[in-house]
This record gives structure tokens, sequence and C-alpha cells, in this order.
């Protein structure tokens, strides 16, 4: 048969506990404290490397460049021969060196590329290697990194040509360069400002 419960026995204390709270009274209830606003997110680099692109884009003279649209990207310098710059597409020159702007920020790899080359035309190299990457993660901008390689390369006095690799050596996320061996340390024209 069930026991019967019974109430607990108040415990010692609360009936004066209960004698001390008899005039309070609840407070009212508060809305919660509105949340501090966010402040807007600002892609300050993007927006730099995207200014920085159009600034170098702007520099190029038209009919100044050869260049094939699409991904892939061809350049070579006026005074060179169609075969020079196909010999290059396909990968025919020893690759001496090679640079990889993978993590870099565009003001970083500009850097990273005019000491690259500094290094190569030192060491007499021919034919060297620039990964920039595909840009895939780059959104609606595009490849900024490969964009920028585009527009640097141009610049450099000792770049005779340059286009992207074959497949087994990165694709259009890398070119294959050609430097003017003769050209010694100097990379940019004196006016350039670069």
């Amino acid at each position: 048969m069930p026991r019967a419960s019974h109430p607990p026995a108040p415990a010692e204390g609360a009936d004066d506990f209960r004698a001390a709270v008899r005039d309070v009274k609840p407070l009212p209830p508060q809305p919660p404290p509105p949340a501090r606003p966010r402040p807007a997110p600002r892609a300050a680099f993007a927006r730099a490397d995207e200014r920085q692109v159009l600034a170098d884009s702007l520099v190029l003279g038209p009919g100044e460049l050869l260049v094939e649209t699409g991904e892939e990207l061809l350049f070579r310098r006026a005074h060179l021969t169609d075969g020079l710059l196909r010999r290059l597409r396909r990968g025919e020159f020893a690759v001496e060196g090679e640079l990889d702007l993978h993590g870099l920020n565009s003001p970083e790899a500009r850097e990273a590329v005019r000491g690259f080359l500094r290094e190569a035309l030192l060491h007499r190299c021919r034919c060297v290697r620039v990964i920039h990457g595909k840009g895939l993660r780059s959104g609606p901008r595009g490849p900024v990194l490969k964009q920028a390689v585009n527009v640097w390369l141009r610049h450099f006095d000792a770049v005779l040509a340059f286009a992207s690799a074959r497949g087994m050596d990165g694709g259009t996320g890398a070119i294959y360069v050609m430097l003017d061996r003769g050209h010694g340390r100097r990379l940019y024209p004196p006016s350039s400002g670069t």
C-alpha cells in the first residue's frame, strides 16, 4: 500500500525570512540592454589591392602590349618572335628559379617579385617561374595577384616575355618568365618611379 506523502516540515528560520521580505515588491521586468552595434566590415586590404591594380593598369599605354584574352596570360615585347613565345608556352626552356606568392598581399607580392627578379638577373637566369595562384577564393573581383603580376611584369624592362605555365607546372596559376640576361641589375626604366 502506498505511503501518504506529507509536506516537508518548514526549515528552521523560514518564518523569520518570510516576515523579513513581506513588504518587498518585485522589480518590473526590464528589457535586455541593446546590443552594441558591430562595426561594418571593411575590406581595407582588398580595396587597396584593387586600387593598386587599377593604378598599375592605367599606366600601360594602348598598343604597348601583345596580350591574348582569357585565363591564360601571354605577353611578349614587340621585337620578339611568336616562335619564342610558343616555345615559352610549351615549357621548352629550363626553369632556373621559382617564386611562390601564395599567402602574400599585393604590396608584399610586388616586393617579392622585384627582389626575385633582381636575384634571377644577378644569377643570369634566362627563364623563371612565378606562382601567383588562380584566385579561386578571390570572389567577384577576380584573381588579384594574377592580375597584378600580369601588370607588374610588363613594367620590368628585363622581362622579355611571359606565358601561363603548362598544367604540370601550375597551369593558369603560374607563369614562365623569360628574362633578358644582359639587363644586369636594372629592372625598371628610370622614369617609372617603381
